[in-house]
């Protein structure tokens, strides 16, 4: 089951390119500070603005990278049934552990759409492990608890990255999915949630933080785990200013500034995304000063 602190990683560009010397960095950045999983290719990564070979290249790197001492998460999520089977067919084969798949986006599908997208894709994949990734603020479509608890009764549909923003949702779900599935993973897709919904039962983050506080992040979801609530807590107030901060503007637009200011990679977006604003710049680096996120990690 995929528990703790999962990065929703970034991809780092230079001059237009991917930048795999960064994207090492990186990589070796988070198993060091202690994350649990990675989640490449997702939001956080600009997967939508990244080429078929591209995604390719980026899946092998990570794999081969990795090596197998954390999973690896790949965005596969479209709003097309037949192309999110081809895609997640791909990451599987080159060696992810397992796929993200973001609601269907635009065409808004009603429940029982929902539902036949995510079991069609599910039976084409054999084994291949599926996280659903509900974020009705980008989709425009949100997938209810009732949903996902039908689909948790498939087996190879293992979890839920759970960003609606909506904490009685959350708690309903984690209630009732619990009840029949206890292996079924509810993890938080908002940072400024993820302490509440580890301490109502879910079972961690897929974190846009961990790209510049790993190890504060994984302490914090490690901590709740442990039932060590003060330790958690205090954790969780000093880095919420920065969990704020880095959705400022629209993700990873705040975020790859403040893994800039690491020394982590250029501040390189591909359009229609464009680097932060004066404004957002200034907002990331007091909240990074507050959160004690200063430091350069490069040595």
């Amino acid at each position: 089951m995929f528990r703790g602190t999962g990065t929703a990683l970034i991809t780092p560009f230079k001059k237009g390119r991917v930048d795999f010397e960064s994207l090492e960095r990186l990589v070796e950045f988070q198993i060091r500070n202690g994350v649990d999983f990675l989640v490449v290719l997702g939001t956080t990564g600009e997967a939508t603005t990244i080429s078929s070979t591209e995604k390719r290249k980026i899946i092998r790197f990570f794999v081969e990278r990795v090596a197998r001492r954390i999973p690896i998460v790949v965005g596969t999520g479209s709003n097309c049934t037949q192309t999110t089977v081809e895609l997640s067919q791909v990451a599987l084969s080159l060696g992810a552990d397992a796929v993200l798949i973001v609601t269907p986006y635009y065409n808004k599908p009603p429940q029982d759409g929902l539902y036949e997208h995510y079991r069609t894709v599910a039976s084409r994949l054999g084994s291949g492990q599926i996280i659903i990734y509900n974020v009705p603020g980008r989709t425009g479509v949100n997938i209810l608890p009732e949903t996902v608890i039908r689909l948790a009764e498939i087996p190879n549909i293992v979890g839920i990255k759970e960003a609606s923003g909506n904490q009685a949702q959350v708690d309903a779900l984690i209630k009732n999915v619990k009840r029949t599935r206890q292996d079924f993973a509810v993890l938080s897709g908002n940072d400024d949630q993820a302490f509440h919904l580890v301490n109502a039962g879910g079972d961690g983050v897929i974190s846009v933080l961990s790209n510049v506080a790993p190890k504060e992040t994984s302490d914090m979801i490690r901590y709740t785990l442990q039932g060590k609530t003060e330790e958690a807590r205090r954790l969780h107030l000093q880095l919420f200013p920065l969990m704020k901060g880095l959705f400022c503007e629209t993700n990873p637009i705040p975020v790859k500034y403040a893994a800039s200011k690491l020394g982590l990679c250029r501040n390189e977006l591909r359009l229609p995304l464009i680097p932060a604003s004066p404004k957002a710049m200034a907002e990331v680096d007091r909240a990074m000063e507050e959160g004690g996120i200063l430091s350069c990690v490069m040595v």
